[in-house]
């Protein structure tokens, strides 16, 4: 087997992504990987001006990125943004919807708008993009895949955050809708399930005494890091997991799999 034309799969040369909650965290690093990788990146949230330090870097290296201003659990933000990228890049063929939030408290200490703001950006915001960015493609006749961030919380359950958990559970189950229901139109929809990876926004706790003993209880004993989700990613969206559709892909050092 010639191993350039392996590796050449994971190529996203002509490919244009789009990637929701790209401000900070994960979808920032996804963004960088898509771009480095080649294709030409639409980095979204609800504010822009936040996504031009990105777009500068990625030009910077020789990528193409546009800011995009985009709620994701207003429908009519959805469609404005989707017809914002046509106007700069094109129909995207690559959806990675990273957005995301979660409330930390007790179950009776969340209250009605912790459940909606977390179901609605989670859950109703995920589908949201989906079904606009699939529309799209079938009136493009493009194919094109979808990449759904959930979590290994839509697998098992914690304490302390039931909106989350049950949001990633919709969203895991709402991937295998989309890839059903896609297949006839080339799209392709997968999951991915990260365990507790490193970012800026949580090193404080997982370096934490709570962090330690949640470490020892995942079996490879180490937090993951976002480049752990590269390879992971790449393969759902690039034509080397072309056979790949309702997959739900867990990237959690084996966590899932621990003893309870």
């Amino acid at each position: 087997m010639d191993k350039d034309s392996v590796l050449d799969r994971f190529r996203l040369d002509g490919r244009i992504a789009l990637v929701t909650g790209a401000s900070s965290g994960l979808g920032r690093h996804f963004a960088r990987l898509l771009a480095a990788m080649g294709a030409e990146v639409l980095v979204a949230a609800r504010r822009a001006d936040r996504l031009g330090e990105l777009v500068g870097e990625i030009e910077s290296t020789g990528g193409k990125a546009h800011a995009l201003s985009l709620s994701v659990t207003d429908s009519a933000s959805v469609v404005a943004s989707y017809d914002r990228a046509a106007e700069v890049a094109g129909v995207p063929d690559i959806i990675v919807n990273n957005a995301g939030v979660s409330v930390s408290k007790p179950m009776l200490e969340q209250s009605e708008d912790d459940w909606d703001n977390v179901l609605d950006t989670n859950l109703k915001g995920g589908w949201l993009v989906a079904t606009e960015g699939a529309r799209r493609l079938v009136a493009a006749g493009k194919g094109g895949c979808i990449v759904n961030i959930a979590s290994i919380l839509g697998a098992r359950v914690a304490g302390g955050v039931a909106p989350y958990a049950i949001s990633k559970a919709g969203v895991i189950q709402a991937t295998k809708a989309m890839a059903l229901e896609l297949a006839r139109y080339n799209i392709r929809a997968n999951a991915l399930l990260p365990g507790y990876i490193a970012t800026d926004l949580n090193q404080e706790f997982l370096a934490s005494e709570p962090g330690e003993r949640l470490r020892s209880r995942i079996p490879s004993r180490r937090f993951g890091q976002p480049n752990d989700l590269d390879g992971p990613m790449l393969l759902l969206v690039s034509d080397a997991g072309r056979s790949l559709s309702g997959a739900c892909l867990a990237v959690d050092g084996g966590h899932l799999v621990s003893s309870l």
